[in-house]
């Protein structure tokens, strides 16, 4: 489904109602999927968006192939890519096989198969967000992202969730497992993220 409200079939409003003050922390793109953070909090988007604030968010990237030790110190370190149009090296990020694979639910419409290419899942915590970057760092290592799932963002994980479930959280145990206790109190009668 697509990270917005309205106009296409697949939208976060067919999640169930929500007040309109309400909008996705971040995004992810109709061939991603995971953990999004709903939210009608300005101070948290800002926090979670700047990249001066950057904060943890751990992917779990299916590539074709399986990935070397050198790609792996590769990605640990930076490679460059493309952004808008000239070349960016990214910030150093966490890479890591993972085995046994992530269970998760399958995908619809579901990766593209090859029998005689094999694959590999890995974790990949990065400290930014640039248009594409996971796919484009693996990409630019040599292995090409088949699946891509958003696991977490610092503390806050999918772990023990569904596809399409929706929890509300409160804003005290968000500031929390973000790491931004220190950046806003709680107003009284605060409203809840998603």
């Amino acid at each position: 489904m697509l990270t917005q409200f309205s106009g296409e079939e697949f939208t976060l409003a067919s999640l169930g109602d929500f007040p309109k003050e309400v909008y996705p922390v971040g995004r992810l793109d109709k061939d991603s999927e995971g953990l999004l953070l709903l939210t009608d909090d300005k101070g948290l988007n800002h926090q979670l968006l700047n990249p001066r604030f950057g904060h943890q968010r751990t992917y779990y990237v299916q590539v074709e192939g399986i990935p070397s030790p050198e790609a792996l110190t590769q990605l640990q370190q930076g490679v460059t890519i493309q952004v808008d149009g000239k070349p960016y090296r990214t910030k150093p990020a966490v890479a890591k096989l993972l085995d046994p694979a992530p269970t998760l639910p399958e995908r619809n419409p579901p990766i593209r198969y090859r029998a005689s290419i094999p694959d590999r899942w890995l974790a990949l915590t990065l400290i930014e967000g640039k248009n594409r970057q996971v796919r484009k760092m693996t990409a630019a290592v040599g292995f090409p992202t088949l699946r891509l799932v958003r696991f977490s963002m610092e503390k806050i994980t999918l772990d023990g969730m569904e596809a399409g479930e929706v929890r509300e959280l409160s804003q005290e145990l968000v500031y929390r497992s973000l790491g931004l206790t220190g950046y806003a109190q709680p107003r009284p009668g605060a409203k809840k993220y998603k």
